[in-house]
């Protein structure tokens, strides 16, 4: 299995930073490219319907909330930084192959849900800053596509720059509306203390804490950890995990900062004059300026909100891009795949604002948050498995009380949830004309889910892990070949990838040059750490594949071939040519996928990047 976010993973390292000030600040980033996905414009509905009906008095769910998140994303963190494996990844591990398709499934859709909240909000934004209307609004937001791929060909510390700098605008323009709103401080506090006025509220609570607490976020930030590069002793690892608990806590409770002020500003304006309907973005931002006396208030508003809709789309886009590659092992083109997530949430939110009109965006938000909410079982129960488990964890384990307070909390997060989702069902059937479709329908999907759900917290009790290094060659080594009368080619090299392509290209070599030839079998391991640090490198993909390419030649051998090996290290199209240049080849046997058309243009070729840069014949074989 390769790495998460390959191009960027170990791509920022610590390890020449001496001074405590430098080392803190080189592992500094990731949790903040986490905490957009805390402000995003999700949240905003339920804070502002939050504030409006209630006042202060749910301020406290807010701050619950921000320490379930911080437990929650430090065991994310955790997980990434010892096993090096996200949470995509270890699920795939660990559970079967129709469990993780199901559990791939529920991620996309979670993930299509809160990129919907956030095209909406975005889209949002720029009609209430710029009148542009809501549809062609819709359409803009798929700009941001482009510049995530810029901002990630620039390095993984450019895109956390770029999105603090949106952190920053997003907090800068709460602290002027919360100088324009001038809250009593004495309610503030008093908000803090646990209550809950009534049922409604009840409700509006479970919202909160369903947009706060994000599922694609804990996928996201166990892969993000893995973008520094540090010493992997054990010393090492306990340093990382400290500066990037430091790091969580620091971003989170700026998101906590946003969110409360958005709750605060909807209390001191319209909850305070009687206002206790506004529950849309729209309304509140119509309002703010006769409530608050200056037109700079609905504009630091429509920032805010365009500012928290990009920078939540560009870290949505790319745990989307994780939950692919962590649950199917499927790598296609990052353009490619940021562009299906994109078009995922755009095509439903056209075609509802298109039929219903721009009225009905509140309502896809709230319907964005529930199916956020449902998701979040899936991802928290199996990341506290993990994280518990000695053997995956090496050592790095949580401790009882952690293991304890991370159960209360996923327990706390799914009978909340539940409750959700058995209103949401009631009300459906009570307003159905024809309940009878429901009972055959939802309420089937319902049970399925729940028992799903019980599997996925008893399966790690009852069975152990797969192992977590795999071989991943398909044919598991066995090469049949056949042998010729003459042959003309004496030192052949061979491309090999570990792949079904390998059988037939070995083959195919065999033919050439017979047992009398010398062989060399190059395989490049092509994970960032590679590209930056070559055979420096030491981490999982490189063991694994050191292993395997030794297996081949100890295969080989006892068959009388006389085979070397050689390990390239970045990108193919330039590691192979500088082997085969450098070498004594007299032919480069390489095996294709036998992708033509649109396949290469989403899985890429090597083979056109490298055939004009050799010095030798290169066979093709396709398989």
């Amino acid at each position: 299995m390769g790495k998460s976010l390959e191009e960027v993973n170990e791509s920022v390292s610590t390890l020449n930073k001496k001074s405590g000030f430098r080392k803190i600040l080189a592992f500094f980033g990731p949790a903040y490219l986490i905490s957009v996905g805390y402000m995003d414009p999700g949240n905003w509905a339920t804070d502002i319907a939050g504030g409006s009906q209630f006042g202060y008095s749910l301020l406290w769910v807010l701050l619950m909330s921000n320490i379930m998140a911080l437990l929650l994303q430090s065991l994310s963190a955790r997980l990434g930084i010892v096993t090096q494996r996200d949470l995509a990844q270890a699920s795939r591990e660990t559970y079967s192959k129709f469990i993780n398709y199901i559990l791939y499934f529920l991620a996309e859709i979670a993930i299509a849900a809160c990129d919907l909240a956030e095209v909406l909000g975005m889209a949002i934004g720029i009609n209430l800053l710029f009148g542009i209307p809501l549809i062609e609004g819709v359409m803009i937001t798929v700009l941001d596509t482009f510049l995530l791929l810029f901002l990630i060909n620039k390095g993984i510390r450019k895109m956390e720059a770029f999105i603090i700098a949106l952190v920053m605008v997003i907090g800068v323009s709460f602290i002027f509306e919360m100088i324009f709103a001038q809250p009593k401080m004495g309610e503030v506090i008093y908000g803090l203390i646990p209550s809950m006025p009534n049922e409604t509220a009840l409700y509006i609570a479970i919202g909160i804490i369903g947009a706060t607490v994000m599922p694609h976020n804990l996928y996201l930030h166990s892969s993000l950890v893995q973008t520094r590069k540090f010493d992997r002793t054990t010393a090492g690892i306990k340093q990382a995990l400290k500066y990037n608990f430091i790091d969580s806590t620091i971003a989170l409770n700026l998101a906590f900062f946003v969110n409360a002020a958005i709750l605060i500003l909807a209390a001191a304006t319209f909850y305070k004059v009687g206002m206790y309907n506004v529950a849309e973005i729209q309304d509140a931002h119509k309002f703010l300026a006769p409530l608050l006396g200056t037109k700079w208030a609905p504009i630091l508003f429509a920032v805010a909100l365009i500012a928290a809709g990009q920078s939540s789309t560009i870290t949505g886009t790319l745990a989307g891009q994780i939950i692919m590659e962590g649950y199917l092992n499927l790598r296609i083109q990052p353009w490619v795949r940021r562009i299906i997530t994109r078009l995922i949430a755009i095509i439903p939110a056209v075609v509802v604002i298109s039929i219903f009109g721009e009225g009905v965006t509140g309502k896809l938000l709230i319907l964005s948050q529930v199916i956020l909410s449902l998701q979040l079982g899936f991802a928290i129960i199996p990341l506290i498995h993990f994280v518990s488990d000695k053997s995956k964890m090496r050592g790095f384990h949580i401790g009882r009380t952690t293991q304890v307070a991370s159960w209360i909390v996923a327990s706390v997060i799914v009978a909340l949830n539940g409750k959700l989702v058995l209103d949401e069902i009631n009300g459906w059937l009570e307003a159905s004309e024809n309940p009878i479709i429901l009972w055959l329908t939802v309420v089937p999907l319902a049970f399925s889910f729940l028992i799903l759900l019980l599997y996925i917290v008893f399966k790690p009790f009852v069975t152990k892990s797969k192992i977590a290094i795999q071989n991943h060659s398909p044919h598991n080594l066995k090469l049949k070949f056949s042998k010729l009368e003459s042959y003309a080619k004496k030192d052949i090299v061979v491309s090999v990838d570990f792949s079904s392509a390998d059988e037939i290209a070995l083959n195919s070599a065999f033919q050439l040059g017979g047992t009398e030839a010398n062989y060399t079998l190059i395989h490049v391991v092509e994970t960032v750490g590679a590209l930056v640090y070559g055979e420096n490198i030491e981490d999982h993909e490189t063991l694994v594949d050191e292993k395997l390419l030794e297996e081949y030649r100890e295969i080989l051998a006892e068959k009388g071939f006389k085979v070397a090996i050689q390990l390239g290290f970045g990108k193919p199209d330039k590691v192979i040519p500088e082997i085969v240049n450098k070498g004594n080849f007299d032919v480069l046997v390489m095996g294709t996928h036998g992708h033509t058309g649109i396949k290469d243009l989403i899985f890429g070729t090597t083979v056109d990047k490298l055939r004009h840069k050799i010095s030798i014949p290169l066979f093709i074989v396709k398989n």
